[in-house]
């Protein structure tokens, strides 16, 4: 769970650049130059012994699999973010822990206990106070946001079931091949050379989805997909504190109240896991 905070908390940092960047630079050309940051330092870090073992995998469609749907969430997510505030679009996207945990049982066969329901209902709750979503009309980017959360449910349930025979940094290396070939050629159409600061925030992207990436796939291992579904909360924390520092977006008071619950459904997430493992 803690990888879990962690990875995260680096995916709302990268969020809050990527939303900068998109402002400024076509999505698919943003998208290729983190995914070859990554790419570089996944190949870097193992040597270069990513491509026999991916080759030889079992799961080669599974891998590719996951790599489409995430990249067509994160397409989705990024367009929208040109016309949402951050807030607005992190509360949004939070509809994937929901389906993530419907889809568990019926994937994955795991068993999503009464637990970790309320603790999704308490933390959907609090991104439910915390954003007003009866204050966000709807709008061709308030439904692209819907759609890339539901593709990234199901990226998530792939993910966990990889994890169960893959290595993290496979699958790493696996998502940003898909994303480094399918957004090269988009931006062959559309290329828009970046200056100064952007070349820098590109590379900050790439670290910290890369290591965003690789955090999530090994709590993956770890911890079941309702367990992560809840975990996920907490980016919408990270939200408000990074739309407030880097786009001047003043939280409500509301806000407040709505983190509370967020924190509150972690909380008793994890004194009910850890409860649960010393009976065992």
């Amino acid at each position: 769970m803690l990888l879990g905070v962690l990875a995260y908390s680096l995916f709302a940092m990268h969020d809050a650049t990527n939303k900068w960047l998109v402002e400024h630079l076509p999505v698919p050309e943003v998208l290729f130059f983190r995914s070859l940051a990554i790419v570089i330092g996944v190949l870097v870090a193992s040597r270069g012994r990513m491509v026999p073992t991916l080759l030889a995998s079992t799961m080669k469609l599974s891998l590719a699999a996951r790599g489409v749907l995430t990249l067509v969430a994160w397409l989705l997510y990024y367009t929208a973010a040109q016309h949402l505030s951050l807030a607005q679009l992190t509360t949004l996207y939070y509809a994937s822990p929901l389906l993530t945990t419907l889809l568990a049982r019926p994937l994955l066969g795991e068993r999503v206990t009464g637990l970790r329901w309320t603790c999704v209902a308490i933390g959907f709750t609090g991104v439910l106070v915390a954003s007003d979503p009866l204050g966000v009309p709807f709008s061709v980017a308030t439904g692209l946001v819907l759609a890339a959360a539901a593709m990234w449910a199901l990226a998530v349930i792939l993910m966990r079931q990889i994890a169960r025979r893959e290595s993290s940094l496979l699958q790493v290396f696996t998502q940003n091949l898909v994303f480094l070939a399918v957004t090269g050629t988009m931006s062959l159409w559309q290329f828009q050379m970046p200056h100064g600061i952007e070349w820098l925030l590109l590379l900050e992207i790439g670290i910290f989805g890369g290591c965003g990436q690789y955090i999530l796939f090994e709590a993956a291992r770890q911890a079941p997909a309702a367990v992560m579904a809840t975990v996920e909360y907490v980016s919408l924390i990270w939200a408000f504190v990074l739309g407030y520092l880097v786009f001047g977006d003043i939280p409500r008071v509301a806000v407040f109240g709505g983190a509370a619950l967020i924190m509150l459904a972690g909380a008793v997430l994890v004194v009910g896991e850890q409860r649960k493992r010393a009976t065992a």
